[in-house]
């Protein structure tokens, strides 16, 4: 499913993915939600519960989206997080990989100042 991501002013074009919990993610889209940050990544509770899904990775890339069960989370990796190193992306704890920012993810770091985030169905 296509989707659009939006931070103040920016809009970046995302893609979800056909697993279990992107289809419940896509259930509940529009979200809109404060968001708060750790390191180049955006997360914020969502309205969705779900369990580590067999393909949940403890290592992302830059613009992956996943979904973090121990925080009911989005997240949004656009760079290093405080647990990151020797160039490796590193959440929290495992997430499962629910979709990809299809545009430049490193356009968030000029976002950071911003205090919403909305995750919309888009078509074209």
């Amino acid at each position: 499913m296509d989707i659009a991501i939006r931070v103040g002013s920016l809009e970046l074009k995302g893609v979800l993915n056909d697993t279990p919990t992107g289809r419940k993610i896509a259930g509940v889209l529009l979200l809109k939600s404060t968001f708060s940050t750790w390191g180049d990544e955006i997360y914020f509770p969502i309205p969705v519960e779900a369990d580590l899904e067999k393909t949940a990775r403890e290592e992302v890339e830059v613009g992956d989206l996943g979904y973090w069960p121990a925080g009911n989370a989005f997240c949004i990796f656009f760079g290093p997080t405080p647990m990151s190193r020797e160039g490796k992306i590193i959440p929290a704890s495992a997430v499962n990989i629910i979709g990809k920012v299809v545009d430049d993810a490193a356009l968030l770091k000029g976002a950071m100042g911003e205090s919403l985030v909305e995750i919309v169905p888009k078509s074209d």
